[in-house]
């Protein structure tokens, strides 16, 4: 039996208003359960990918896909349920008086109520190992737990997919260790965006590396970042002395 892929792009083309293209025709299918990363120089397209997967941007040509629904204005409100976006700055998703009304917001604005909307707010803290502090101001916490409570926000809506972008950016290294367990434990479909090389080895059993608007590679993560002339051809390097397993 087929399964239903929790993203397929086809053909994804994209210029911006000034006559700058983007995207050349991406075609990329993730199936559910899947953590892909995302890799490449800045410039390269990365982004603008992402844009187009919760509809903040308009293809230009082809199609996208997220669990069989297409993409596309009319779809919006429930494509944005099923595509959620950890922004690289959690003070951009982080916006209400305690971590509890944060992680609410989503899903409420998304019709969820009662009982339902207590079990997805606690079950989505307890999830990112921040269970013990609903009632805290996001202002209080440090940068790793309000990354992870960014994470919940999106956890409370049941997304088929979670976007990260750029998830290490920042951290300091138990930070960074932590969060990796939390995502690591989430076993949800995901694609993470992240010029941490050594990150989306961990992470992330498969990786795409995009340049220039098409994607140049696809494949076992450990396999692209072994091959140093594909990295340097698409200016990416790893950390000194980091030695592939």
């Amino acid at each position: 039996m087929d399964v239903t892929p929790a993203l397929l792009v086809e053909g994804l083309a994209y210029a911006y208003p000034d006559g700058t293209q983007a995207l050349f025709g991406v075609d990329l299918r993730i199936d559910p359960g899947e953590r892909v990363a995302v890799l490449g120089p800045n410039g390269a397209g990365k982004t603008t990918l992402v844009m187009h997967l919760n509809g903040v941007l308009q293809a230009g040509a082809g199609s996208i896909t997220v669990a069989g629904l297409p993409v596309t204005k009319a779809n919006l409100k429930e494509i944005r349920r099923r595509v959620g976006v950890v922004f690289q700055d959690p003070d951009d998703q982080l916006f209400m008086p305690t971590v509890a009304e944060d992680v609410a917001f989503g899903p409420a604005n998304f019709g969820v109520t009662g009982d339902a909307l207590e079990s997805a707010v606690s079950s989505a803290l307890a999830a990112v190992g921040m269970a013990h502090l609903p009632d805290k101001s996001p202002l209080h916490l440090s940068f790793g737990q309000r990354r992870r409570v960014a994470v919940a926000t999106v956890l409370a809506c049941d997304p088929e997919i979670m976007v990260l972008d750029e998830p290490s950016a920042n951290l300091e290294p138990i930070a960074r260790r932590e969060l990796a367990e939390v995502l690591l434990s989430l076993n949800r479909t995901m694609l993470m965006v992240t010029h941490d090389l050594p990150y989306a080895l961990q992470l992330c059993p498969r990786s795409i590396l995009i340049d220039g608007g098409v994607i140049v590679a696809d494949g076992p993560t450990e396999k692209i970042l072994a091959d140093t002339d594909l990295l340097a051809q698409h200016r990416l390097e790893l950390p000194y002395g980091f030695q592939i397993p």
